[in-house]
């Protein structure tokens, strides 16, 4: 399973909708990670997963839900065997769509964008710890509050 996994932290949101709120069932969420130092904008589907300020989610990317690392071809699989996402609350299949190295006086910094169907993410931080996403990547992401 540890090589399913690409990413995975403990978010504590800091703001909700920063620039304004755009639709009513989504809000943009802002949270920053305790152990990787991770920041990330995140399109949520409040109305079926509500999120509020302050409150901590251990996000996780996944390359499949699959326990045993086989991958799958993104469709939902109904045979109701045990799956990654039984371990989560909100789940979401995506596409890294923009990788982007940044410009920082410091440590280097990378954003990577992931798609999921309209819903967006951007996720920034240290390269070290987004090594294991590709453009064009599939990937899941994976939600429970802590």
């Amino acid at each position: 399973m540890a090589d399913t996994v690409l990413f995975e932290d403990i978010f504590s949101i800091t703001q909700l909708d920063p620039d304004g709120k755009k639709f009513d069932k989504v809000s943009r969420i802002v949270a920053h990670s305790e152990q990787f130092d991770m920041d990330v904008l995140l399109d949520v589907n409040i109305d079926i997963y509500p999120m509020h300020v302050g409150e901590k989610f251990t996000l996780a990317l996944a390359s499949t839900l699959s326990l045993d690392g086989t991958l799958d071809d993104g469709t939902f699989d109904q045979s109701r065997r045990k799956s990654l996402a039984d371990k989560y609350e909100y789940v979401m299949y995506g596409k890294v769509y923009k990788y982007t190295d940044l410009d920082t006086k410091g440590p280097a910094k990378v954003e990577s964008y992931v798609s999921f169907g309209g819903l967006l993410m951007c996720l920034k931080g240290d390269p070290n710890n987004l090594n294991n996403l590709a453009m064009d990547q599939r990937v899941y992401l994976l939600m429970r509050k802590v």
